[in-house]
């Protein structure tokens, strides 16, 4: 472990939790996006990180979607905020039980505006009930549809239905977004030096319609060129 990543993480818990109990103080998400993206950016920034968006007629300035994008690493939400800081939509993000539970990132994750995944439950009606909720107060959904973090080289892995069915239920148009760029290395290297300034590349795709009866994932695939 280097000087400069002890650094980085230290400042990185000092940011995560004083953005946290600021978003605790707001209830309104069009603050909640404000800082989500301030929070974004003066993290990235620190990593010497820059985000490049492709596509950018391709993103709706409003509206209600599933966002889905594929997972790399942790500095990809941040990423997704960025790239969509200049329009109107407002995600709840569809997080695991771990974050919420996190002392790095719990404050932060419960007060910036997500919904709980607990894959340890049985059964799935209280998830489906608060994507529900969130739509109905006028949110969108950011979902990781791979689950987990894909770690290995292939550059996707297996999507989860799970994500499907929030479109279905809720009639939301689905907002493709692939992250070109290997973010866990991008985040090494920026760790590894200070000095190294990285570019991560960020796609949007044509809207998939909720009522889509073929494969996401394989839409997905074609979209991206995959």
């Amino acid at each position: 472990m280097t000087f400069n990543s002890i650094k980085q993480a230290v400042y990185a818990l000092y940011l995560t939790n004083s953005y946290g109990f600021r978003l605790k103080k707001t209830a309104n998400s069009l603050e909640k996006k404000r800082l989500r993206a301030e929070y974004s950016e003066t993290q990235l920034k620190a990593l010497n990180i820059n985000v490049k968006v492709v596509n950018k007629e391709k993103i709706p300035e409003d509206g209600q979607y599933l966002v889905i994008c594929n997972h790399r690493g942790i500095i990809d939400p941040p990423i997704l905020e960025v790239a969509l800081k200049d329009t109107n939509i407002f995600g709840v993000w569809v997080s695991k039980k771990e974050l919420y539970n996190s002392p790095f990132f719990g404050l932060f994750v419960r007060n910036a505006g997500s919904i709980l995944l607990d894959r340890e439950k049985s059964q799935m009606s209280g998830f489906f009930a608060d994507t529900k909720k969130a739509v109905k107060e006028g949110s969108s959904i950011f979902i990781f549809p791979e689950g987990t973090r894909n770690k290995g080289e292939e550059e996707l892995i297996e999507f989860k239905e799970g994500f499907r069915i929030i479109a279905l239920k809720n009639r939301l148009p689905i907002l493709p977004v692939y992250i070109r760029t290997h973010t866990n290395k991008a985040l090494g290297n920026a760790l590894e030096d200070k000095n190294s300034e990285q570019l991560i590349e960020v796609e949007f795709g044509d809207l998939i319609e909720y009522k889509e009866r073929g494969n996401i994932q394989a839409i997905y695939k074609e979209i991206f060129g995959i």
